[in-house]
């Protein structure tokens, strides 16, 4: 279909900008396993110190590329499957929001200002822009997702007797938990962590701020996810040449996930002092509770591939995996989304395991978990972004593909690299491998008589080889997309996708038909599963902690905090009462 060239140009940019972001962000995870390899022995490389590479490298690929795309994939999903233009003006200032904001944490980050990884957490201190800079990345996300309301509104009372198209319907249910999960970040960073970096204020509560983090930070995950699934669902059948096993099965699914994914982030905090274990336990049954809806769509994909590959020819009980399109250049989407589901099985089984309250203790300070979250963040999530981010270039630009068989190679090298990758990583971290550590200078430098770790090397270098193919293959992708980009156009814009028609498509959708009693489900879940933990986290924690620059013990400056704690604790164990 024709598009306005606005609403083209501003999807365009949301797509180019983190590309060229993530050049920078894959650069230093390949440093990362260097430093981890003892391939390096220094605090700093090309002037860039461990930990701000360390933070460059999450916060451009797990924040920047994820939100951008999101936004962008949004906007071209409403725009195709509603028929409707998005309102210019407001997608030019959520654009703008999102840009600025990027620009802010990206000079704090690259001035050796912020330091203080994906997660920011408290004490240490990072410069206000940074933390402003994630907020207008948020809000102007926020502006998009206000855009297309009026639009699915309206879509909705012109056909009373339709169902949504399932897109759309994966869409919306992703930004609902993308609001809901944002809103405790937005007040961490606005009221407490900006005043506090701007000293405007002596101390902060870290066990707050953190409980405010996790609100958000786990959610987060399947706001990286839901695009990948609207692609399974709604893509992918028709890739491989057959139809989606069940309409009414997507639905359920995305619903779900708006009841599921929130109250979970206490999993992440089973080793917090101050949070009831009650409240943790909850938090984890909810937390295995977000594996239905995985499984629903392992049962429902699986089932619409095997519909694929008999409609090719496929003889016998297994034959169907054999007849799917694997390698063809003008189905090159197929290769993407095929092998990040391949990926992303091992990915959901690791996270049980991270779920778990008393294997969890076990991994989560080490090794294991980088490798678990680069099978998902890793997996699925970036080779949906690659995939689509290369179809929407060629679609809406008008331009051939560029080295289309490097284009398909692309995700088969990466998930070979990523199993190297994180094999070494979660096996090293049940050996006890430390995560986020420099061990360039510490247990991998032999010269380090008193911290090297010999039976590290294997893992270590397991890791590395991992890290060496995916960045060939991260080279080849940038071939491709820049090479895309600046070749000439071949015919005309267009917005397209390759839309799969339902095998069972179920004209009685019931209950997941509308959105909204999801959403009240989930707010009610939500108040009962963090308004204790967040009441807990006021009460039971000392006066505060001051600033921390990284990499310095000490304090930036006496604070009231230090003087009224004198031999006190400075937490108070929640069991203690």
């Amino acid at each position: 279909m024709n598009i306005s060239k606005g609403n083209r140009v501003i999807i365009l940019l949301e797509l180019i900008i983190p590309t060229v972001l993530l050049v920078i962000g894959i650069y230093h995870g390949f440093l990362q396993t260097l430093y981890r390899a003892g391939l390096i022995r220094e605090d700093s490389f090309f002037h860039l110190n461990y930990y701000q590479g360390l933070t460059l490298h999450g916060v451009i690929n797990a924040i920047v590329l994820t939100t951008f795309f999101a936004v962008a994939f949004g906007n071209a999903t409403i725009i195709f499957f509603l028929k409707k233009e998005i309102n210019k003006t407001l997608n030019w200032i959520s654009f703008s929001l999102m840009l600025v904001g990027t620009l802010l944490a990206a000079w704090a980050m690259l001035s050796g200002n912020a330091s203080v990884l994906y997660t920011f957490y408290p004490p240490l201190k990072a410069h206000p822009f940074f933390y402003l800079g994630a907020a207008l990345l948020v809000v102007g996300s926020w502006v998009a997702f206000f855009g297309w309301i009026p639009l699915y509104r309206q879509w909705y009372k012109e056909n009373p007797d339709k169902k949504t198209p399932l897109a759309v319907y994966g869409t919306m249910a992703n930004f609902i938990i993308w609001f809901i999960a944002s809103i405790p970040v937005a007040v961490e960073i606005i009221f407490f962590l900006i005043p506090w970096s701007a000293g405007w204020v002596d101390n902060i509560n870290i066990m707050l701020t953190r409980v405010l983090f996790w609100f958000f930070g786990h959610p987060l995950v399947y706001f990286w996810l839901l695009p990948a699934y609207i692609m399974y669902y709604t893509m992918l059948p028709k890739l491989a040449g057959g139809k989606l096993y069940s309409d009414y099965a997507g639905r359920l699914v995305f619903a779900l996930f708006i009841i599921l994914s929130i109250p979970v982030g206490l999993h992440h905090q089973f080793a917090e002092p101050a949070i009831g274990q009650n409240l943790k336990l909850i938090h984890a049954i909810f937390t295995f509770g977000v594996a239905i809806p995985s499984f629903l769509t392992a049962f429902t994909i699986s089932a619409s591939l095997e519909h694929a590959g008999r409609n090719n020819g496929a003889k016998g009980l297994f034959g169907w995996m054999f007849k799917l399109p694997y390698f063809k250049k003008d189905k090159f989407l197929f290769a993407y989304l095929i092998c990040g589901l391949f990926i992303f099985i091992f990915g959901g089984f690791t996270g049980m395991v991270n779920a778990s309250y008393s294997m969890n203790a076990v991994v989560h300070n080490t090794g294991w978990m980088p490798g678990h979250f680069h099978m998902t963040v890793g997996g699925p999530v970036l080779l949906a972004i690659w995939g689509m981010t290369i179809h929407l270039l060629h679609k809406l630009s008008g331009k051939e593909i560029k080295l289309p068989s490097w284009n398909v190679m692309v995700p088969y090298l990466w998930m070979i690299g990523l199993a190297f990758f994180s094999t070494g990583l979660m096996v090293g971290g049940l050996l006890g491998e430390p995560r986020r550590t420099n061990m360039g200078m510490t247990y991998m430098d032999p010269s380090n008589s008193d911290f090297f770790k010999p039976e590290w090397i294997l893992t270590t270098f397991t890791t590395v080889m991992g890290g060496i193919m995916m960045t060939i293959s991260s080279i080849m992708y940038f071939a491709v997309f820049f090479g895309t980009l600046f070749s000439k156009r071949s015919k005309e814009p267009e917005l397209d996708f390759p839309v799969a028609e339902a095998y069972h498509d179920e004209k009685n959708i019931g209950f997941v038909k509308n959105l909204a009693p999801w959403t009240i489900v989930a707010v009610i879940i939500i108040v009962f599963a963090y308004y204790p933990p967040i009441k807990q986290a006021i009460e039971n924690t000392g006066p505060g902690s001051p600033r921390y620059e990284p990499g310095n013990p000490i304090p930036l400056e006496p604070t009231s905090a230090i003087d009224e704690a004198e031999d006190e604790s400075i937490v108070k164990y929640h069991d203690e009462e």
